[in-house]
């Protein structure tokens, strides 16, 4: 039986990640299932100001007075771009808001992203989907990742019949294994997905700490320096690596890695560092169902060379920035929050089985409509 047509939406997707840069804004035209086209991009960075807050807020919970700042932060961003992108194209429909993730302990006391999707519909006068995680968490699932499926319908799109990864290094690595054949990406084997372990956050916050600058540019730092295997071994014996995925990680979840490496040089302790990051993604590989053909790389770690070249190394894949499947590394995230909130508007599932752990596949998320404060939240 053919599947009844969809209306394709015009949406705008937003995210702010745990490296804590900025405000991604990405444009996708699609109907939920199919990408049709991908639209315009933009970027808002943090000031330093702002970025404190954030960082001051991490691990904080909405009962937290440090969770009220950030958010404060979160929505003025946000509603700065995103507003200058829906002047610039009247025709986006609906906005996908992820907000900024102040803590996760899905396991424990759930999972918190800073910022009010009402407050933004009123502030944009658009449809706001938001809060994607919760009903996930509430149902049993990890809350994360939630781009899978839009790895998937990127994979589709490329028209691969062979099984791919897709490999997002930002502050957390994160891994989706997709078989493209399916037809569906909630039929068996389609979709795997998990985050791997860190993967720029100790990076980044141990070239701050030491030298009061945002990131390894090129991956310079932890060239020059040598990993110790002794710290790395201990890295791998968490039983965070032998759990079977679905799983996922807080930003902040191996503070024992960044320990261990303050008596080191600031070059050791980055190559260390980034060693360790892809000895998980190695670790990751191994709970595949199989090696994939490829390693489509996305987030800011695909500009560390040394990372890279790490990954490569471990894993004996061919390891490539998704702009070689003429995709925008920079934006996949933003853009799959756009694809995510049309999916929410046509009551299709946001997270599966394979990719979070919820028992059955849903549609998450919050939507919160112009002039209508309470929301409308989705089960």
């Amino acid at each position: 039986m053919a599947r009844p047509a969809r209306r394709t939406i015009r949406a705008l997707g937003a995210m702010s990640g745990t490296s804590l840069d900025g405000v991604d804004a990405a444009v996708v035209v699609t109907d939920g299932t199919t990408i049709e086209t991908f639209g315009a991009t933009a970027y808002r960075p943090y000031t330093d100001a702002e970025r404190a807050v954030l960082r001051a807020g991490l691990g904080a919970w909405p009962d937290d007075p440090r969770a009220a700042a950030a958010a404060e932060v979160v929505e003025t961003a946000h509603a700065e771009v995103l507003a200058t992108m829906i002047a610039r194209d009247p025709g986006i429909e609906v906005v996908g808001f992820h907000g900024q993730t102040l803590a996760h302990d899905p396991r424990g006391r759930g999972t918190h992203q800073a910022g009010d999707g009402a407050v933004l519909a009123e502030a944009l006068d658009r449809t706001v989907v938001w809060d994607f995680r919760s009903a996930d968490v509430r149902l049993g699932g990890e809350g994360a990742p939630l781009a899978p499926v839009f790895h998937w319908a990127c994979a589709r799109g490329m028209g691969t019949d062979a099984p791919l990864a897709f490999l997002n290094l930002g502050g957390v690595g994160n891994l989706t294994f997709i078989d493209p054949r399916p037809a569906d990406p909630q039929d068996a084997g389609a979709l795997l997905a998990f985050d791997t372990g860190p993967a720029n956050a100790p990076l980044d916050d141990l070239v701050q700490a030491r030298l009061g600058l945002p990131r390894d540019d090129g991956g310079a730092l932890a060239a020059a320096g040598t990993p110790d295997d002794g710290i790395i071994a201990a890295f791998l014996s968490h039983p965070y690596f032998a759990r079977r995925p679905p799983k996922s990680l807080d930003r902040d979840a191996f503070p024992d890695l960044s320990r261990a490496v303050a008596t080191l040089s600031d070059a050791d302790a980055a190559a260390t560092l980034a060693a360790a990051a892809a000895a998980a993604v190695a670790r990751g590989l191994d709970l595949c169902p199989g090696p994939p053909r490829r390693l489509m790389v996305t987030g800011g770690g695909r500009r560390n060379p040394t990372l890279m070249a790490m990954i490569a190394d471990l894993s004996g894949l061919p390891v490539a920035p998704v702009e070689a499947a003429g995709l925008d590394g920079d934006m996949l995230e933003a853009q799959a929050f756009a694809y995510l909130a049309v999916r929410v508007m046509h009551g299709l599932p946001t997270s599966f089985p394979g990719t979070t752990g919820v028992p059955t596949p849903i549609a998450g998320g919050q939507i919160s409509r112009a002039g209508n404060r309470a929301g409308v939240r989705r089960r």
